[in-house]
């Protein structure tokens, strides 16, 4: 179940009870944020409304969650508008891929999107452009922005660096070339803004098609929107956006608890307690506490790492430390044990999160305490 409530009202008494749905993503795109927007997109069909309006500010997130939104947006009965608002906000990262799926981009004044390269642990090599002839840096130099207009500016630079950050670049800038061929948005920028980390701001993003709409707020963003055509799953559809009610669908708490147990660091706490907790319990039967609150950490921790891209050889470089360290304790091997446990642990905690395309991983700082 959601929580609705009814936030702006376009309709009188007397005319035809019409809504469009509301979803609201604030912050990184995770799991947690692929479920809300799957059942509200559900929620939109079994409601009969005419849009959806996904309201963005987002500095990214994870790739897995952002296919997952992408095929649920593309899959959708009714038409999404992506709005990224208001001002202030941003649709970086994640975000921009979101935006070049939906069947309407819409951005407020003094928002931004693109940057959009793929991220993994440790972060990218150097993706600087090759040195450039003194005559041809100084021509650029003077321009404000990365027009694509410009022809010079279409030819992306070859990325000097090792064959796994090639192939999650080439792999991430295909993806959003398809999106952009799909909904015929700017597909040079699109590109731009893998290889280059590009950005825009609302005025330039529609002026070089990369959005649809400008709108101040959601009035706006109606009123622009209506009578526009969309493609619906290989139909066009006109869009009717007169007297609308907008409600807004708020997660509930199985989707607010699946937010906090899937921060890679919650999962990991939640792991270590429930091996711990259980450990406890067997050494010493009879305390019960710590089994019971052992087990529901580690079905919690279960459950979040089931939706997270988890590494299963860091999984198993963690549980094989415990048994090391715990082992140290009964058959003492003057260290061998207990250090092989550490430098176990520790591998296994670095790695735990396959980090390929997103900056998910556990703090540095937690590993060591």
């Amino acid at each position: 179940m959601f929580y609705l409530g009814t936030s702006l009202i376009f309709a009188n008494a007397e005319q035809e009870n019409r809504v469009a749905i509301m979803l609201n993503i604030h912050g990184a795109i995770s799991p947690a944020s692929n479920d809300y927007i799957h059942r509200g997109l559900m929620h939109a069909v079994e409601q009969n409304a005419a849009l959806v309006i996904l309201n963005i500010d987002t500095p990214g997130g994870l790739d897995s969650a952002m296919r997952d939104i992408i095929r649920d947006i593309i899959a959708s009965l009714v038409p999404v508008v992506t709005y990224v608002g208001p001002s202030g906000a941003r649709a970086a990262s994640a975000g921009t891929y979101i935006m070049y799926a939906s069947h309407i981009a819409a951005m407020a004044p003094g928002t931004n999107l693109g940057a959009a390269t793929p991220v993994q642990f440790g972060g990218l090599p150097d993706l600087k452009p090759p040195a450039m002839p003194a005559k041809e840096k100084e021509s650029k130099e003077g321009r404000a922005d990365k027009s694509v207009d410009d022809a010079e500016s279409k030819t992306a630079f070859p990325i000097d660096t090792d064959a796994m950050t090639k192939k999650i670049i080439n792999d991430a800038t295909a993806y959003i070339r398809s999106l952009a061929e799909m909904r015929g948005r700017n597909i040079e920028w699109a590109e731009l803004a893998v290889r280059e980390a590009a950005s825009l701001s609302a005025e330039q993003a529609l002026s070089q098609n990369v959005i649809d709409i400008v709108a101040s707020d959601i009035d706006d963003l109606l009123a622009q929107v209506n009578g526009r055509q969309v493609n619906i799953n290989g139909r066009t559809q006109t869009l009717n956006a007169d007297n609308l009610i907008v409600q807004q669908v708020q997660p509930d708490w199985r989707n607010k608890l699946l937010s906090v147990i899937t921060d890679p660091n919650v999962a990991y706490i939640l792991m270590l307690l429930g091996v711990y907790g259980l450990f406890f319990e067997f050494v010493n039967p009879g305390y019960v506490l710590p089994g019971v609150t052992g087990a529901i950490c580690l079905l919690l921790a279960l459950y979040a790492l089931q939706v997270l891209p988890v590494n299963y050889a860091g999984l198993g470089l963690i549980l094989l430390g415990i048994m090391f360290m715990v082992a140290e304790v009964f058959a003492p091997s003057f260290g061998a044990l207990g250090i092989g446990g550490v430098v176990s642990f520790i591998f296994g905690s670095v790695i735990l999160f396959d980090t390929d395309g997103s900056d998910l991983q556990v703090a540095i700082p937690l590993i060591i305490t």
